[in-house]
């Protein structure tokens, strides 16, 4: 038996990808570990791409239903997308092969919060779970896995699931032990409350349980994760950073924050990481994170002695600071903890540990409501992933934006969203690289002349305009619905949402 298999039972059912790969058939349920580029599977994928190629050569048919945690890579979603293998995905993607079919109606896409998704599954919402495909780092001898760079619904997918295909992967660190909390939520109807009360609790088991009787096959692996390198923050990316530190210390001045009780959330980007960047130059100490990834920034945080402890599901790292995580992990284990997903996104806990959640969009309207992904309000980009969870249940819920995309073509906020998110209820606060706009107790009018301040320059003449025209036509929330998407309507006409 090798270092990472320690299990004889388990040893005993090593096999190739593509002898695994027969376990998964036409029209499987298969649940993927993976989520934002981490922990996915990566020899199984391909080998699953092969026998629909395969099949489809010999004039059959070849698809099956993926369910992951969020993302994975070119090496799981892409190369199944490009063998025209997947029938319908959920609940996140970011593949561009993949996005096109959900698009042209080639495959069939459902946007589900994060948080939701592991349920819906254990209870059966969509049918019976054939095959879970979980990454792991090592197979102790009890047969328990010490997960790998992600968590994400890998305990509700093997619980759910007739067949588990397991590949252990040796890039992954051996020290990634010790860092996981792995915790399940009773069954429905006899929970009990998740105790959670502060970042760095911990609940559960280092190590993930599952049935060895649904193992069926055991595959090696020895490759990176995705690990998508950030680009250096640009001038608008470090004035956003600069608007939404100046937010932060107006809640201190205002005495609604401190110093040294900042909690955050961050979605993923260049826009998040330049915050993260801003902070280490900043007041605030003893910053924690309770988040779905763990970024570049946030180990510069922890190295820089400025981030004590950090939540999450997932990494979401550049190979330059993944390399690092390998390398550090003994140490980075004592401030990151990943939980699952339905754990690390669960509102119970963020409502009660009170962070500031920071999320991208593409668009925002002028009273607030906030699409997230669909371009032009019909062709989805990536989803909701776990923007909503987090909006709804933070303390404080932020958005950060440039205000303008495409060279400028694309205004970030518009009279109207052509695709809602998240409403006006739960959004409080917008940032770009013009200010920050905080909408949090005033009326839809009031708020209307925020977000019109923080916009791009050429196109708040275009907004107050619109403003005008829907206050003449009158309501507690205006609007002439006659031109509400007209910038949208002008964009797919000119190429651009000017005049």
């Amino acid at each position: 038996m090798s270092e990472r298999i320690a299990n004889a039972e388990l040893a005993a059912k090593v096999m190739s990808a593509d002898e695994a790969a027969e376990f998964v058939n036409h029209g499987d349920k298969v649940g993927m570990s993976g989520f934002t580029g981490a922990g996915y599977p990566k020899a199984l994928p391909a080998a699953i791409a092969a026998k629909a190629k395969t099949a489809q050569g010999a004039g059959g048919e070849f698809k099956i239903d993926v369910f992951t945690g969020a993302s994975t890579a070119d090496a799981a979603d892409g190369v199944l997308a490009e063998a025209n293998a997947i029938g319908f995905r959920t609940p996140y993607n970011s593949d561009r092969t993949l996005r096109g079919q959900f698009n042209q109606g080639e495959a069939h896409y459902s946007d589900i919060h994060l948080s939701h998704l592991g349920q819906q599954v254990q209870q059966g919402f969509f049918g019976t779970m054939d095959v879970a495909i979980i990454e792991c780092t090592k197979i102790n001898e009890d047969g328990s896995l010490v997960p790998s760079s992600a968590v994400g619904n890998n305990v509700e997918y093997a619980d759910a699931a007739d067949r588990i295909i397991l590949e252990v992967n040796s890039w992954q660190s051996l020290n990634l032990e010790g860092m996981h909390d792995i915790y399940a939520p009773e069954q429905l109807w006899d929970r009990t409350p998740i105790e959670i009360n502060d970042v760095g609790d911990r609940i559960g088991e280092t190590f993930q349980r599952i049935d060895l009787s649904k193992v069926v096959a055991v595959v090696e692996t020895d490759d990176a994760d995705r690990n998508t390198s950030f680009k250096e923050p640009d001038d608008v990316s470090k004035q956003i950073a600069a608007n939404f530190l100046q937010f932060l210390e107006d809640e201190v001045a205002a005495g609604r924050l401190t110093y040294d009780n900042y909690i955050m959330q961050s979605g993923v980007g260049n826009v998040p990481n330049a915050v993260m960047a801003g902070l280490l130059d900043s007041k605030f100490e003893n910053i924690t994170a309770y988040t779905e990834v763990i970024q570049d920034g946030m180990l510069d945080l922890i190295d820089a002695g400025k981030m004590t402890m950090a939540s999450a599901t997932s990494f979401s790292l550049s190979p330059e600071y993944a390399e690092k995580m390998n390398e550090k992990a003994d140490f980075y284990r004592q401030h990151i903890i990943l939980r699952p997903q339905a754990i690390s996104n669960h509102p119970e806990v963020i409502r009660r540990v009170g962070l500031i959640a920071s999320n991208g969009l593409i668009e925002a309207d002028i009273y607030g409501n906030v699409n997230s992904t669909n371009v032009s309000g019909t062709k989805v980009m990536n989803g909701i992933g776990g923007s909503g969870d987090f909006t709804r249940n933070a303390y404080i819920s932020s958005f950060v934006t440039p205000s303008v995309a495409k060279d400028g073509a694309i205004s970030c906020i518009v009279p109207f969203s052509s695709h809602i998110d998240h409403t006006e209820h739960d959004a409080m606060v917008f940032v770009t690289e013009y200010g920050y706009a905080d909408l949090r107790g005033l009326s839809p009018r009031q708020r209307a002349e925020k977000m019109i301040s923080v916009a791009h320059p050429d196109y708040r003449p275009l907004l107050r305009e619109y403003v005008e025209r829907a206050n003449e036509l009158g309501g507690h929330t205006p609007h002439d619905l006659a031109t509400a998407f007209e910038f949208h309507t002008r964009l797919a006409q000119t190429g651009t949402m000017k005049k």
